[in-house]
């Protein structure tokens, strides 16, 4: 799952970056349109990171980052 939202969200940054190189048609608003594939974006990787977040849990909640965490015991 992780993987193929991943390849979503590459594949939405090759979209955004196409547009950006295109000259714009009149009738799109590219501000729109780049924040919105920009959001679309953001969801995606959190999306990403939640799924990341159920593997951890399922696992016994321990992160390999904890020990990095200021205040966090070792």
């Amino acid at each position: 799952m992780r993987v193929r939202l991943k390849t979503i969200g590459a594949e939405l940054m090759e979209i955004k970056h196409s547009i950006g190189e295109e000259e714009t048609p009149t009738e799109m608003d590219l501000g729109e349109v780049m924040a919105n594939l920009t959001l679309a974006y953001r969801h995606i990787e959190d999306a990403s990171m939640r799924c990341g977040k159920v593997i951890q849990f399922s696992e016994g909640g321990k992160s390999p980052y904890d020990k990095n965490v200021v205040g966090s015991p070792e």
